[in-house]
């Protein structure tokens, strides 16, 4: 113990504050070296001249009135400077190379339209300059990258631009409604982050290829009114997220796929006019299948059998459609009790007399054939 009239009082503390200013200096090196991680180096020196001990405030014995003013401006100024840089440095974010590069290969290929549409050297706009008509980017750290591409109703000729798959962020792609040949790409598969594909009313070919099923964030398929053909891939079951599927207007061959009963989100199912073949009872064959699905559309193409009892599980319908196929027997009667049913077609069949749904219904649409009510 050392008493408080000892001649090295004034040592002890001494060597106390050296070294209570050598722990705050360390730790202010430490705060340092985080903010340099979570900001660009000029915020992060505009910061730490913020956050300097020479701004932090004294006890305000020590401080005159004119000095304490003069250090709040600084302060104040200082801060401002910092919220500038910040957004300074968001406004400057240059947009993805990759995304660049992309963009003008489909604005080479796509013709005069998106040409005239696309001015500037930055497709996310700057300069003054507007983004691209139809992109859409968001800001993804230090860079733009492109999650939209709308490109639709302006009758765009040539085959699908493969370059679109190199934007990897995309969320939504929209050609529909133009002229768009050949086949779509199997690298169509890289678009992981895809949510949204439209590309209905083309004149796209081919098959449909296996990789779409790498697809996974996918909600909205639209490949109608096309030319496709060959069988509904059954890859289309791998796509969980999966809620409207429209494959009407083409040419697919072959059975639908069971396996498109296991999609737990499925609401729309439209396949009329095509030339598929084989039974409603192979396509529910699984059992609890289709739990979500609302619409179903088998119009118009080969289906044969008749109209399984089992049908009637599929409690969240709400739209039936079996007009124009060659089905035949008799109409279940647990179809008039399906609770949400509201409109059902079955005209253009060779359906027997049976039970008459009508009444449970709003429209109701059948063969000559005779009903019993």
């Amino acid at each position: 113990i050392i008493p408080l009239h000892h001649p090295s009082l004034p040592i002890r503390v001494s060597y106390l504050k050296k070294e209570k200013a050598k722990r705050n200096e360390n730790n202010w090196r430490r705060k340092k070296r985080k903010i340099g991680k979570l900001v660009n180096p000029i915020s992060s020196l505009i910061l730490a001249a913020v956050c300097s001990r020479d701004l932090l405030p004294k006890r305000a014995a020590t401080l005159s009135p004119t000095t304490m003013a003069r250090r709040s401006l600084s302060a104040n100024l200082l801060l401002f400077l910092f919220t500038f840089a910040l957004f300074h440095t968001h406004a400057l974010s240059k947009t993805l190379k990759r995304d660049v590069k992309a963009l003008n290969e489909i604005k080479s290929s796509l013709g005069w339209r998106v040409v005239y549409a696309w001015v500037g050297d930055d497709p996310c706009g700057g300069d003054g300059l507007q983004p691209w008509s139809g992109v859409t980017c968001s800001t993804q750290g230090d860079y733009r990258v492109v999650t939209e591409l709308e490109v639709y109703a302006v009758s765009i000729v040539g085959p699908f631009p493969t370059a679109v798959t190199n934007l990897l962020d995309l969320t939504r792609l929209d050609f529909h409604n133009n002229k768009l040949t050949g086949p779509i790409p199997p690298q169509i598969g890289r678009l992981k982050r895809l949510k949204i594909l439209n590309l209905r009313w083309n004149k796209l070919q081919d098959s449909i290829p296996p990789e779409i099923g790498e697809l996974k964030s996918l909600t909205h398929l639209y490949l109608s009114f096309n030319n496709f053909k060959g069988e509904i891939p059954r890859e289309l079951a791998n796509l969980p997220e999966l809620r409207y599927l429209y494959l009407q207007e083409n040419r697919f061959v072959g059975r639908i796929p069971a396996e498109l009963g296991t999609l737990q989100n499925l609401r729309h199912l439209d396949v009329g006019n095509n030339h598929l073949v084989g039974t409603i009872r192979e396509l529910i064959r699984i059992e609890g299948c289709f739990p979500a699905l609302r619409n179903l559309y088998l119009n118009n193409n080969y289906l044969t059998g008749g109209v399984p009892a089992q049908l009637a599980n599929l409690t969240n319908l709400e739209i039936l459609h079996l007009s124009s196929n060659k089905m035949t027997g008799v109409i279940p009667v647990g179809l008039a009790h399906i609770p949400k049913l509201t409109y059902l077609y079955i005209e253009g069949s060779s359906f027997k007399p049976g039970v008459n749904p009508i009444g449970m219904h709003k429209v109701f649409e059948v063969s000559d054939a005779d009903f019993v009510v």
